[in-house]
């Protein structure tokens, strides 16, 4: 399925409110990406796996980014049957409470990717059976992958 096989066939998976807001792009990478409200990213990931056009088996990355004034994931999906891979992008400008429904139940490799996101950046994910620290301590304050942390005791200076 090409690129535009793949936007076109999603499109028409959400073609009736306007809240749902896909966006596709390609520049910038190998591979298309579509940037999807949060309030319907797990319908638009289980069609993905789920279709039989799309077959996204396999999520082989999903990365928590601190893009400044949003946090969000990405998510790089493949489907080894059909040999496509697409970007899924999500974000939320709450930064002192960003949700995002879980994927672990879609693709159980997102359940420590997951925790990691929690973990290192305060990412919350609804639906998630386990999300707790994966590497700070419970006592941990603060997320060290976003770009406001500050930790004075910690900090390297040059």
């Amino acid at each position: 399925m090409t690129n535009q096989e793949l936007q076109e066939l999603i499109t028409t998976w959400f073609s009736g409110p306007e809240s749902v807001h896909l966006e596709f792009t390609e520049e910038g990478s190998q591979f298309l990406n579509v940037s999807i409200n949060p309030e319907y990213l797990h319908e638009l990931m289980s069609r993905l796996k789920e279709n039989n056009h799309t077959g996204f088996d396999y999520l082989f990355c999903l990365t928590g980014v601190d893009w400044g004034k949003e946090l969000g994931v990405v998510y790089h999906l493949e489907s080894t049957k059909h040999r496509h891979i697409l970007v899924v992008k999500v974000q939320t400008s709450d930064r002192e409470n960003p949700w995002f429904d879980s994927v672990q139940d879609i693709w159980p490799t997102a359940n420590f990717h997951e925790r990691e996101a929690f973990d290192l950046l305060g990412i919350k994910f609804k639906g998630h059976p386990n999300l707790k620290r994966l590497f700070l301590s419970e006592d941990w304050e603060g997320f060290p992958l976003r770009k406001d942390y500050e930790d004075e005791v910690n900090m390297v200076v040059k």
